[in-house]
């Protein structure tokens, strides 16, 4: 293993239920109807496939793109009142980065992924957003791009994740796959038993030991 990479909302954020709080009020603002599966359905997806699924699936009254920046908006405002980073993210992620190079690779907008990077002022030199691919998790691309920016092959990387389109990415991009159960939205008891799981992410240093 030569680097380390981090999935964000749901590992080092708390912000799951954030996202289906804002995304649930939007819509019943805009003429949307949610879902018994709209929550789960848009977790892992990039912000033009979520924008476009609360249009096509959610019925939000708007085109897509209004969809989306108008819920990163109250993202930015729910973010700006209380960054719900998780205990022992900070320093875990400082931890390992000490030791291998490390990135995130998300589904969360690059302004959001910047918003944690300067209130923590993590050492974490890529950060990727599937706004920036084809398609978002679970689709492997995020994961790819991450690798490829750190100049390490895919194979390489240990991908730290929490949700099943998450963790699906990261073995579909063939990565060793560490998961951290989102307890709000629990990944699906198939795509666990694949991976290695950890009970929190304080646990992720001693389990990846150091480079050799």
């Amino acid at each position: 293993m030569e680097a380390v990479i981090f999935d964000l909302d749901g590992v080092l954020i708390d912000s799951e239920q954030v996202w289906d709080e804002v995304r649930q009020a939007f819509a019943a603002a805009h003429g949307g109807v949610w879902t018994a599966t709209a929550t789960r359905d848009m977790q892992g997806m990039s912000t033009p496939e979520w924008g476009a699924y609360l249009v096509s699936a959610v019925g939000v009254q708007m085109s897509a793109a209004e969809a989306s920046a108008g819920v990163i908006a109250e993202m930015e405002k729910a973010y700006a009142a209380h960054l719900p980073v998780i205990p022992g993210a900070v320093e875990a992620v400082r931890a390992v980065a000490a030791r291998y190079p490390v990135a995130i690779a998300s589904s969360a907008p690059a302004v959001l992924i910047k918003v944690f990077l300067d209130v923590t002022g993590l050492p974490v030199p890529v950060a990727v957003s599937s706004e920036e691919c084809a398609a978002g998790k679970p689709s492997p691309d995020v994961y790819l791009l991450a690798a490829s920016r750190l100049g390490v092959s895919a194979s390489a990387c240990c991908a730290v994740e929490d949700s099943t389109n998450g963790l699906k990415a990261a073995m579909a991009a063939g990565m060793t796959v560490l998961a951290v159960p989102n307890p709000h939205f629990p990944p699906a008891a198939e795509v666990l038993e694949q991976v290695t799981v950890l009970s929190s992410i304080a646990e992720l240093p001693d389990a990846l030991g150091s480079p050799s």
